[in-house]
């Protein structure tokens, strides 16, 4: 089963370090996408794929990289979207 997700994180971060950590843990689970920075200091990521490996990919944003603080992660059902052939990593 595939499923789509928009995922808000909020936390404490150095640089440009996590949305690496998203790109990684995306391609380790063959997830399709995008993440990059909104003006509001969040990291926003769009994910799909399969259901089970969006839901881990999930739980790893909850934990996040080391040396981070996640304060919150807010998650949004999506429509699949056909437009992504892999997961980028974008700048605003």
């Amino acid at each position: 089963m595939k499923k789509a997700v928009r995922v808000y994180y909020k936390g404490i971060v150095h640089g440009i370090f996590l949305r690496q950590f998203f790109k990684e843990n995306a391609d380790k689970r063959n997830l399709k996408g995008f993440v990059r920075n909104l003006e509001d200091g969040r990291v926003e990521a769009f994910l799909q794929g399969e259901k089970e490996m969006v839901d881990e990919m999930i739980e790893v944003c909850r934990i996040g990289p080391r040396h981070s603080q996640t304060k919150s992660v807010d998650v949004k059902e999506e429509k699949w979207q056909d437009d992504f052939t892999e997961f980028k990593v974008l700048s605003f």
